[in-house]
């Protein structure tokens, strides 16, 4: 039997986006037929600028949004089309760890009660086995006895996201989506966050799916990396490999303003132009209206995503970044 938790087959998905009373509907393009998966105790990043689709996708993992089309298979289940028997155990066996841990925890409920919630609404567990298992959840994410009775209010923001990793495994899912989980946070608790969801994917199999923006934060969380532009994955393969040898320009732009960690510098990249509206993107390579070594063929056709140097890349001229690297 298969190990992935989680896998993608072309997932896309339109909004329909008004335009006055007269006119049809826009489609907006924010997720364009993105595939992936994800095994047991694995990391796949996915990263990219602020409206890349790296936020709908995860809606879409974790059951929130229908996709348009596409395929999305979880546990072994279809997560599209589910059987009405089976939402239930999909719901559990995907959980959210929200960005902002200051605004996803309820102000009025102690922290015991906000994490018995989820087990009163999907288990028949008594009030006794309840709190048993919360504490113990509390246990394991570095929370102390005491703070079953506490408010949110009284925690740090290190502190609350560990509530919220807490609350997204009290339900024993198989994979955590776990959406810009350090970013509201002081640098110096970021690397506390990060080291404990490495210790319980370890002690507990998990699969993550890690968005984020922060290049630095994946270095340090991922296997394997997929790269959003404006709705398309432009590169996806393992970590070691984007991070020695990015083959798309867009990947070495993200790349070149990362504080690499061996101190050495890696040639400055300047992208030029806003990124472009997902109303109207472009008709060849998404990147063609910001990509430095841009030519006629980029702006009239789209590349194909093909494997080159053990990942997938979406660019004309992939084999000459990776013989420039070589040489």
């Amino acid at each position: 039997m298969s190990d992935l938790v989680i896998e993608a087959r072309e997932l896309t998905q339109i909004y329909p986006v008004k335009q006055g009373l007269f006119r049809a509907p826009a489609q907006l393009q924010a997720v364009n037929k993105v595939s992936f998966s994800v095994a047991a105790g694995r990391t796949l990043a996915i990263v990219g600028e602020s409206g890349c689709g790296k936020s709908t996708l995860a809606r879409m993992a974790t059951l929130i949004e229908k996709p348009t089309s596409g395929a999305l298979t979880i546990d072994g289940r279809d997560a599209v089309n589910p059987p009405d028997d089976q939402r239930r155990h999909l719901r559990r066996t995907v959980q959210f760890v929200f960005q902002n841990p200051y605004g996803s925890l309820n102000p009025r409920k102690k922290v015991g009660t906000i994490l018995e919630q989820p087990l009163v609404i999907n288990t028949k567990l008594s009030k006794a086995e309840r709190e048993e298992k919360v504490r113990a959840i509390m246990a394991k994410v570095g929370l102390r006895p005491e703070h079953y009775n506490r408010y949110p209010h009284m925690f740090s923001g290190g502190q609350r996201q560990r509530i919220a990793i807490a609350r997204a495994l009290i339900l024993s899912p198989k994979l955590v989506v776990a959406d810009e989980p350090v970013s509201a946070l002081d640098i110096s608790i970021q690397a506390q966050v990060l080291n404990l969801l490495a210790d319980l994917q370890e002690e507990l199999k998990l699969a993550y799916l890690f968005i984020s923006h922060d290049l630095g934060v994946v270095r340090h969380i991922a296997h394997d990396v997929l790269v959003m532009y404006l709705g398309n994955a432009i590169e996806h393969g393992p970590k070691e490999a984007i991070y020695a040898r990015p083959l798309h320009p867009y990947t070495q732009a993200l790349l070149a303003s990362t504080p690499r960690v061996d101190g050495g510098k890696r040639e400055r990249m300047i992208l030029r132009g806003e990124l472009p509206s997902p109303l109207n993107p472009p008709k060849g390579c998404v990147f063609s209206t910001r990509c430095p070594f841009v030519t006629d063929r980029c702006r009239a056709e789209r590349p194909e995503k093909r494997e080159i140097d053990g990942r997938l890349v979406a660019c004309h001229y992939a084999e000459d970044f990776l013989a420039k690297a070589a040489a």
